[in-house]
């Protein structure tokens, strides 16, 4: 049985029936945060009884999960994905402690199963047939993944310019895919307006306020991982803002429980032509939208969905906000693959670029420990990495290329 209580406006603060309300706050439009009856969860949840725990999934969280339970859970393990401590890029750095969480190592290779598989399991809790979501790609083929086995049908919209291996995953997994001619919003503005029409389980990131819950459970496992020792910093690529609004959620349940004693600080680090949140930080707060163009497809965005969450993580925190070049994105594929073994999208591997550009502007000491969250696998987009590093060497079969190798490498 779920522990959910209520769910809370970000802006107006109203209060608000989860029975009711499955999406933003029909007061004023903003979203919403899912509140839980903390002492109930602080009866059903101990450290004790997570170390006896063999349930190596978001669901070992399950007390701190808006679901009734996880009997639709799907056949894939979603969540606890290796902290790696990267003991090459530490000495490269020179900073004292680094890890990355290696998102790239759920189902479908990409962070955003975590959120998938709540939203998932919303909708077959509510008794719908149908779910949806618009993406640029990874946030969709994770939904087809978890819902492939399922007797939820599937309908995605993702921009056309979405990478090739993107849409594959969707196909592949048996969703229904309509590539729209236009931006990442625009394909969001259609499948919201699709939903409404024809009563389809809204999955988009934002206006659902129960992906934060699922994208929440990073931090918890980063936490425990580290032995409830926190980082003094984490690093995050952020695009819609769901993510690192994600995690501040999570990092703030385990601080009410008891589990942390403090909250790390937050830096969102974002692509510098898809930068409204980081711009909005710098001046009122208020979320504006721009024109995104970035090579990191995964955080290509207009108007942050959930760029208010974004907001509070990183002021709340003392935190900050980053931009990186295209090119700073780029360096950083094979700097993090070389250096620990983890090959990462653009969008995965930007956390990391801003933990470069952190350290140069001194915004955080030598001395300290970090955790950068590599958020979705670099096979996710192969054109990017290939412009990383350029093409391998070609030389002529047989002797004559026993030749060519002696004049190059001996």
């Amino acid at each position: 049985m779920s522990n959910v209580t209520h769910l809370q406006c970000i802006n107006c603060l109203k209060t608000l029936d989860p029975a009711i309300i499955d999406y933003t706050c029909p007061h004023c439009g903003s979203n919403l945060d899912v509140h839980y009856n903390m002492k109930d969860v602080a009866a059903q949840l101990t450290k004790k009884g997570l170390s006896e725990n063999r349930d190596y999934s978001v669901f070992r969280y399950l007390p701190l999960l808006p679901i009734e339970n996880d009997l639709h859970r799907p056949p894939v393990t979603v969540g606890w994905t290796p902290l790696i401590k990267a003991e090459l890029l530490e000495k490269s750095l020179g900073i004292r402690e680094l890890y990355l969480k290696d998102d790239g190592r759920n189902p479908s290779a990409s962070f955003k199963d975590r959120a998938s598989v709540i939203g998932m399991i919303k909708a077959l809790e509510k008794g719908r047939k149908i779910i949806t979501g618009a993406s640029t790609g990874n946030a969709a083929s994770s939904l087809s993944c978890l819902t492939a086995t399922k007797d939820l049908k599937t309908i995605i919209f993702v921009p056309k310019t979405a990478p090739q291996a993107k849409i594959a995953q969707l196909l592949v997994f048996g969703a229904t895919v309509f590539t729209v001619r236009g931006t990442y919003d625009d394909a969001f503005d259609l499948c919201t307006s699709a939903s409404e029409k024809w009563g389809w389980y809204n999955r988009n990131t934002g206006m659902n306020p129960y992906l934060s819950e699922g994208k929440k459970t990073c931090a918890m496992e980063i936490s425990e991982q580290l032995g409830w020792k926190v980082p003094d910093a984490l690093f995050v690529s952020v695009g819609d803002g769901c993510i690192i609004g994600g995690i501040h959620k999570g990092f703030r349940d385990l601080l009410e429980l008891g589990f942390i004693d403090r909250i790390p600080r937050l830096f969102g680090v974002q692509a510098h032509g898809s930068d409204a949140v980081t711009r909005a930080i710098e001046s009122d707060g208020i979320i504006r939208s721009i024109e995104a163009d970035t090579i990191a497809d995964s955080i290509s965005v207009n108007l942050p969905r959930d760029g208010m969450k974004a907001v509070r993580a990183i002021k709340d925190t003392d935190g900050h906000a980053l931009r990186v070049t295209d090119e700073e994105i780029l360096q950083a594929i094979p700097k993090v693959a070389r250096g620990a073994s983890v090959f990462g999208e653009p969008a995965g591997v930007t956390a990391f670029a801003g933990l470069i550009k952190a350290l140069e502007q001194k915004l955080i000491s030598p001395d300290s420990s970090v955790v950068c969250v590599i958020t979705g696998n670099g096979l996710k987009d192969i054109a990017s990495a290939m412009k990383s590093v350029g093409i391998p060497t070609e030389i002529p079969k047989g002797p004559e290329g026993l030749k060519t190798l002696e004049s190059m490498i001996v």
